[in-house]
């Protein structure tokens, strides 16, 4: 049973659009996803689905989100194989002290991500910042509140996307190797 990986997009940020993730886990147990884990309290999430594509996934959970909670939230959805190949992809050198400082762009089409490229002439030395074919990149040098291409990402240039901290993905990309790990036991 394939493995995948949700996130979304502001979430549980001060008192509005609150999704508490035991919710979040028996919306998605409710749409028959299985053997559903979440990560923090920012709308990360892994589950195992038994058929369909992450673009399906996507816009019936988001469809679900709505319903249940009364608001429409920006999110993302990839399979965990997408997910080892945006890991792999990280063209940016970076430190093990960095990972706070380094963010990843996720989006549900390579249009979206091309759309960013206009963020790399806010990005200043030694900040880094590249648009992958499956991600994007910014590496936060001085930190991601001293960045003008962070608050791009995080504000509307970004709206439609999602972002984490590679701390974040290296820990979504572990728990759902342990989910499909799981699966096959």
């Amino acid at each position: 049973m394939p493995v995948f990986v949700l996130l979304l997009r502001g979430v549980n940020v001060g008192r509005a659009r609150r999704v508490p993730m035991a919710d979040l886990r028996a919306l998605l147990g409710d749409l028959g996803h299985r053997r559903v884990a979440t990560l923090l309290n920012s709308g990360n999430a892994v589950f195992h689905a038994a058929r369909g594509g992450a673009a399906a996934h996507g816009q019936a959970i988001g469809a679900a989100i709505a319903e249940r909670f009364g608001f429409e939230v920006p999110l993302v959805v990839k399979a965990a194989a997408d997910l080892d190949r945006i890991v792999a992809a990280n063209p940016l050198h970076f430190d093990v002290e960095a990972h706070a400082r380094v963010l990843v762009v996720f989006a549900n089409s390579a249009a979206a991500l091309r759309e960013l490229a206009p963020i790399g002439t806010l990005v200043e030395a030694p900040e880094a910042f590249h648009v992958g074919a499956h991600a994007a990149y910014l590496h936060c040098a001085h930190g991601i509140l001293a960045s003008r291409a962070a608050a791009a990402l995080l504000g509307r240039a970004g709206a439609a996307l999602t972002t984490r901290n590679w701390a974040t993905v290296l820990k979504l990309q572990a728990r759902a190797h342990e989910a499909g790990r799981a699966a096959k036991a």
